[in-house]
């Protein structure tokens, strides 16, 4: 203890000198007089709140180009890359010397550059005494006698602060680029019709994208009827909308965090969090989960598609870059059309969508109909060809979208539309999925930082301030080091035990439940409607009457590792047949999952009744499909499920799949087609892929395997997990072996194996194709078996044939 006592002496002995240094060495403060002005030559004139939350001063933009900002603290002032709120000067940046920010005697606040041009002013007057205050809320205000004349909260750029209130002359409008502080082409306001909407100004075309285009104000939830065109982001983190738009980020409920809502240069609309200066930003919220849904996040003539953590362009075939620096231009053809109609020719591009641009929709058309319609318009790029399907039993149709202008397009696997590009006719252009290695720079690239004419010679600092600059960084690594100490022996117990709620609290992107509410919500765990291995799941009723599914995860066999997978798995995800996950609880020895409850169950409760027809089952089975090549190939972070099988596999109300419980689910590296670090063999005996036992390299045709067995029990009735008595005194054998004999033996091997509960009212045909695909899952040789996607195509083929079929009989 006597040691501790002169640690602790020490301690205090050096933070005094080192408080003494700093207030000898800085003038840092929280207002700025009438008369007074701050300097870009004085790196220690800057405003700090009375909380040390924010600073305000000159900024560095670019190579001697500063703007005027107010910025999140950091433990280090000089640190690079700070956390911008609001900048005065985004479109003029000013000198790096002799730039000056006067509040002068007349009440009016300036910004002058070293020609002494004014740059930028609040365009106040009055003639009682002011001051300039930075407040605790970030927000900077310049105040006459109590009145408030002019505040920052008012002229946002491209970020809202807590309390800060967005209204009807309000804008938010995104930087250029992450490291181009300019204006950008993606903006946040109140559109005529009291709705806040994104927009895309780009170089050539506008258009909003958010809310979706083509949903009414009801359909995405909004209400135009009012007039106030108000919205604020509390502290606690709940943002509300006069439209009717309200969201709460995922650590909702913490005052104590620090937020900020920000438009970002990729056009999405993010809240992002904190605990405390120092630390990483996490996403908290955002807007658009898909971001090539974003309007010009490649340009024209590009296709989008997802990368890493971010999306990637390529040009369409017979197009390139028309800036190398920047996508936001997109591409330029590489070719001259004709209008003779026999001088072109289409590309094919599979389950393509695009937005906007058309000549009109044309339902009931035929491709060649299509085609032939864009060969007579001169101006005609392509054609979108479509097959919409009603989902009430009715046949779908085709839908033809001649476009006068290739915009905002992107690719995913299972989207029931081509695109068909029209190209010359004596033109070699092909496409495949590959993209060029020059294309693979991240969208949204880096422009050049701004460089002003003016240079001037570099500060030479003088030998006393260098003797000052050492002694401080010596005195600060030995308080560092005192710091660690005390650290390592008093607080490093707690931080270990609170080390795994920490983890889990910032990597999630919705609500944090206490253990008592949901122990209120499910009656005390009293109604069980599931467990696993993972641990049990019981029904509860949440406050605002929305009934959920909370599981509850086991505290011992790697309880804890799977609980940690399936919160990172499902927090990114976000598809209709993916489970919802609604939040979270971590609190103690206690961790559970809350998920929507979804009426109808597991699969493994209807797979052996009549309930569910051949309709259903094959509903089931291209939904599942869809899910799975969406966390295979769509999602930003690919992901195996490594566990899929029928109790995994919910059903809504309409016996719609959802494909839940990823507690084994493994995050997969997309450079990386190949797995070397699962620690353990994963998945139920009887679905899991042939990889698993003979360690073989993993990789997401292990999902596919377990799919083709889920499939088979589907169509045939019979358990995977039981060998199938094949009568005639011979011996059982297991599911897949019984069915390929089944196939290589008799001609009606299709009546044979179904279901005696779905014989009647299906298409052999049908089923034949789908037992055909599922045996094809479950061949031995992964390389044999095909991608998810591949299986989503095939399904919808035969679902558009089957409908068009039906239609020509009616």
């Amino acid at each position: 203890m006597k040691s501790i006592a002169i640690m602790l002496t020490m301690h205090l002995i050096i933070l005094s000198l080192l408080l003494f240094l700093k207030l000898s060495s800085t003038s840092a403060f929280d207002t700025v007089n009438q008369g007074s002005s701050l300097s870009v030559d004085e790196p220690k004139d800057i405003i700090v709140s009375q909380n040390g939350m924010f600073c305000a001063g000159f900024y560095a933009v670019g190579e001697n180009a500063y703007s005027f900002a107010i910025w999140f603290s950091e433990p280090n002032h000089q640190t690079k890359n700070l956390t911008l709120v609001w900048m005065a000067n985004r479109e003029q940046p000013v000198n790096g010397k002799g730039s000056k920010l006067h509040l002068l005697h007349n009440g009016n606040l300036i910004l002058r550059d070293t020609d002494a041009f004014h740059v930028w002013s609040t365009n106040t007057v009055t003639l009682s005494s002011v001051h300039l205050i930075l407040l605790n809320t970030g927000n900077l205000v310049l105040q006459g006698n109590g009145v408030t004349l002019w505040q920052s909260f008012d002229f946002p750029t491209d970020t809202l602060l807590p309390q800060q209130v967005f209204n009807r002359h309000s804008k938010l409008i995104c930087s250029r680029s992450e490291t181009n502080k300019s204006s950008g082409f993606y903006t946040l306001y109140f559109d005529n019709d009291n709705i806040l909407r994104i927009l895309y100004d780009g170089p050539e075309v506008s258009s909003i994208f958010w809310p979706d285009p083509w949903l009414t104000d009801w359909d995405a939830k909004r209400a135009g009827y009012n007039n106030s065109k108000v919205a604020v982001l509390d502290t606690l983190g709940n943002f509300s909308s006069s439209d009717d738009f309200n969201f709460m980020t995922s650590d909702y409920g913490d005052a104590m965090m620090q937020r900020r809502l920000r438009l970002d240069p990729d056009g999405n609309l993010r809240t992002y969090s904190r605990k405390q200066s120092g630390q990483n930003w996490y996403t908290s919220w955002q807007a658009k989960s898909r971001p090539c849904r974003i309007h010009g996040v490649c340009g024209v003539n590009s296709l989008c598609s997802y990368y890493s953590n971010s999306v990637k362009c390529a040009c369409l075939p017979g197009y390139k870059m028309k800036n190398p620096q920047d996508w936001a231009y997109g591409c330029e053809p590489e070719f001259t059309l004709s209008c003779n109609k026999t001088a072109s020719r289409f590309l094919i591009i599979t389950n393509v969508e695009l937005y906007g641009y058309d000549y009109g929709i044309l339902t009931n058309y035929t491709l060649e109909q299509c085609k032939d319609l864009c060969l007579q318009l001169c101006n005609c790029k392509g054609i979108q060809f479509t097959y919409v399907k009603d989902g009430t039993g009715i046949p779908g149709t085709y839908s033809c979208y001649p476009k006068m202008q290739l915009r905002n397009a992107f690719r995913i696997p299972y989207f029931n539309a081509d695109l068909h590009l029209k190209l010359p006719v004596n033109s070699t252009y092909t496409y495949t999925e590959s993209m060029d290695d020059k294309y693979k720079l991240v969208c949204s690239s880096n422009l050049k930082t701004v460089t002003l004419a003016t240079s001037y010679t570099k500060f030479r600092e003088g030998r006393y301030i260098r003797f000052l600059l050492w002694f401080v960084g010596g005195m600060g690594g030995l308080e560092i080091l005192c710091i660690f100490v005390m650290w390592f022996f008093f607080v490093r117990k707690k931080q270990k035990t609170s080390r795994t709620a920490t983890r889990v609290y910032d990597m999630v992107g919705f609500r944090k439940f206490s253990y008592s509410e949901l122990k209120r919500a499910t009656k005390s765990f009293s109604q069980e409607i599931g467990r696993g291995a993972g641990g049990i799941v019981y029904k509860g009723v949440l406050l605002d009457q929305r009934i959920i599914a909370v599981k509850r995860v086991k505290e011992a066999n790697q309880g804890e590792e799977e609980f940690l997978a399936e919160v990172s798995s499902i927090g990114r995800l976000n598809h209709m047949n993916l489970i919802e996950l609604y939040g979270y609880c971590v609190e103690r020895k206690h961790q559970m999952l809350v998920y929507e409850y979804l009426e109808n169950g597991s699969l493994a409760e209807h797979i052996k009744s009549s309930r569910l027809d051949w309709g259903k089952r094959f509903e089931i089975a291209l939904g599942t499909a869809k899910g799975l090549a969406y966390i295979h190939e769509e999602c930003l972070e690919w992901i195996l499920h490594c566990d899929v099988k029928p109790h995994n596999i919910l059903l809504d109300s309409n016996y719609q799949p959802k494909v839940a419980d990823f507690g084994l689910s493994k995050s997969r590296n997309r450079n990386d087609p190949k797995f070397s670090s699962f620690s353990k063999i994963r998945g139920t005996r009887g679905y899991m892929a042939p990889e698993w036992i003979l360690n073989h390299s993993i990789t997401s045709k292990v999902d596919v395997y377990s799919y083709g067995i889920v499939v088979l029990e589907m169509i045939t009735g019979k358990s995977a997990t039981k060998d199938v008595d094949v009568g005639n005194g011979q011996e059982k054998l297991g599911l897949v072996m019984w069915l390929r004999e089944k196939r290589n033996e008799s001609i009606s091997w299709v009546k044979e194996i179904m279901d005696p509960n779905i014989e009647e009212g299906c298409d052999e045909n049908e089923v034949e194709t789908l037992a055909e695909v599922a045996l094809q899952c479950v061949e031995e040789e992964k390389d044999k078996r095909p991608t998810m996607s591949h299986v989503v195509e095939v399904l919808q083929k035969i679902s558009r044939e089957n409908d068009n079929q039906e239609s020509t009989s009616s």
